[in-house]
């Protein structure tokens, strides 16, 4: 017999008892399923066999941690369920790519006519696998055998990412015969897996999934059309230029063709930021240019940029960042947490800011405010400003595309525009890459060295940031003008040299360690790039120094 401590309470249990058994026994006293665990300070899949003495911590898909591998795991499930309904030698390839509303959005290859009754016979396939609750195993093969055994399956681009694995072995993951390879851990079984959604989208469809915060319900379908074509539009150029995945940019890396990548990858976005500037000289009552986006997005280069193609369309362009109209600190809000909320639009005194606005559109001088983040408090500097003809403002914050934010200005004074690193990489066809993973390592990265925080206390407010995004960012980011895509398909292999170390420094008894280990394991199938030949304009600079900007 082995001693199981759960709560601080001991417990016998066989030697050789599955966690999964033990997770049954305690089932009842959580409210949403157990999928994984914490053994002994290591988090655990359910099927790893317990043979000595450990300390159990159980983890629910209400968790971040549980809620990323309930939606690994039915990914898998609709991969195996898809091939069935479709036949593999029907399918030349299914891509599980960018996210959309709550969901994947999942390209199809092979001339597959993804309709209604397709998309129905693959729900009820997956269906089906739910009802026999069908064991998930894993199995530990050689990299080898893995280029091997998906170069045979046709998943070209497992092959192309495992050329670069640095262990000798790889965890192949199995349902009833179907095999696939996954960044992350898995569920026990298929059985737990009955909440998710199919919805034909676009070319292919959606796999809808839960939240955290809802584990048991699939939320309404709510596409973000703009936000969707931006992203296709990006994946459509990294497709064409063959560096779609991690494995196809280390291949670029290691011939020696990063550099050219790196350039293209540039001009394209100083394109898009001039075709934006040109936009906006053309609607002559534009006056006042909001700029939002989630953090880590590249706003305050975006903005410098933009600031400098206006000045090329002959418009004179000034900046004004939200944060300058922040309530004293005394007044601010705080969150759940008891912490102070900047986030919120309480945050803002949007009275003054509105007043001030609307006497600068007609042509009076105003004293604009800073804030002090030492004292805590607006102060004034004698920082003067009155707008001539063909002067406008560049206003920047997480409310700027919130209509109640800038209540007083006509809709045809503003030009509002998103800008958020919407990633076109994924790791391999069915392994995509979140936009806020890509964001977060920007950030850690960016705190570290300009604001003197660990890694550790980044990840740890991670999740009131993310909380203010969905809040007061996402729901407005349709109503955006112009939606301007900050992420650089090379960017990673830059920033991995700056990230890995911030990340190993979390200690192994933070509540941080997981989540660091997470993107260390990420950052592995990276190779790395010098950061000396980005450009001193570049976006990127903002994060690893070195811009041109005061970033």
């Amino acid at each position: 017999m082995i001693s199981v401590n759960i709560g601080n309470v001991s417990y016998e249990y066989e030697d050789g008892t599955t966690i999964y058994e033990i997770a049954k026994d305690f089932k009842k006293f959580y409210e949403n399923d157990i999928i994984l665990a914490v053994c002994n300070g290591k988090l655990s899949e359910l099927s790893n066999v317990l043979t000595e003495n450990c300390i159990i911590k159980f983890i629910t898909t209400a968790s971040h941690i549980g809620s990323e591998c309930y939606k690994r795991s039915v990914t898998f499930m609709m991969l195996k369920a898809f091939y069935k309904v479709a036949g593999r030698s029907n399918v030349g390839k299914i891509s599980v790519e960018h996210s959309v509303s709550k969901g994947y959005y999942c390209a199809v290859g092979g001339g597959i006519k993804v309709d209604n009754a397709f998309v129905k016979q693959v729900k009820e396939e997956m269906n089906a696998l739910v009802k026999r609750d069908i064991l998930i195993t894993k199995e530990v093969v050689s990299v080898t055998k893995a280029i091997e055994k998906f170069g045979r399956y046709g998943m070209k681009d497992k092959e192309h990412l495992l050329k670069y694995r640095r262990a000798s072995t790889v965890n192949v993951y199995k349902m009833e015969g179907f095999e696939d390879y996954f960044y992350g851990y898995m569920a026990y079984s298929t059985g737990c897996l009955k909440y998710f959604d199919l919805i034909p989208y676009d070319e292919g469809f959606v796999l809808q999934l839960p939240t955290k915060e809802n584990p048991k319900e699939v939320p309404e379908f709510k596409p973000q059309n703009k936000v969707y074509n931006t992203l296709k539009e990006t994946t459509s150029w990294a497709k064409m230029l063959g560096v779609s995945t991690i494995g196809q940019i280390n291949d670029k890396i290691t011939s020696g063709e990063i550099n050219n990548i790196m350039l293209v990858q540039e001009a394209i976005q100083e394109k898009k930021i001039a075709d934006i500037a040109s936009d906006i000289a053309k609607r002559k009552d534009v006056k006042v240019i909001m700029i939002a986006g989630p953090s880590s997005s590249g706003k305050t280069s975006f903005s410098h940029r933009l600031a400098v193609q206006l000045i090329a369309q002959g418009l004179k362009p000034h900046p004004i960042p939200m944060d300058s109209y922040f309530v004293n600190r005394e007044d601010t809000p705080v969150d759940e947490d008891g912490k102070l909320d900047y986030e919120v639009v309480e945050a803002v005194d949007i009275e003054f800011f509105n007043e001030q606005m609307t006497q600068l559109l007609a042509g009076k001088r105003v004293e604009l405010p800073d804030f002090d983040f030492v004292v805590g408090k607006r102060v004034f500097d004698g920082k003067y400003l009155q707008l001539g003809e063909d002067d406008v403002l560049i206003i920047e914050g997480i409310h700027c595309l919130n209509d109640a934010v800038s209540y007083s200005l006509p809709s045809d004074k503003k030009y509002k525009i998103y800008v958020s690193a919407l990633t076109p990489l994924n790791v391999d066809e069915h392994n995509r890459i979140a936009t806020s993973d890509w964001r977060l390592l920007r950030r850690i990265v960016r705190d570290v060295r300009t604001r003197g925080t660990s890694a550790e206390g980044t990840i740890e407010m991670w999740k009131r940031v993310r909380r203010g995004e969905e809040k007061n960012i996402f729901p407005y980011q349709e109503s955006a003008d112009a939606i301007y895509n900050s992420a650089m398909v090379y960017e990673l292999s830059v920033i991995k040299t700056y990230a890995e170390p911030a990340l190993f420094s979390v200690p192994k008894d933070s509540e941080q360690y997981f989540e660091a280990k997470r993107l260390l394991k990420f950052l592995d199938y990276v190779l790395a790039v010098p950061k000396e030949n980005i450009p001193k304009n570049s976006l990127l600079r903002e994060f690893v120094g070195g811009s041109i900007f005061p970033v």
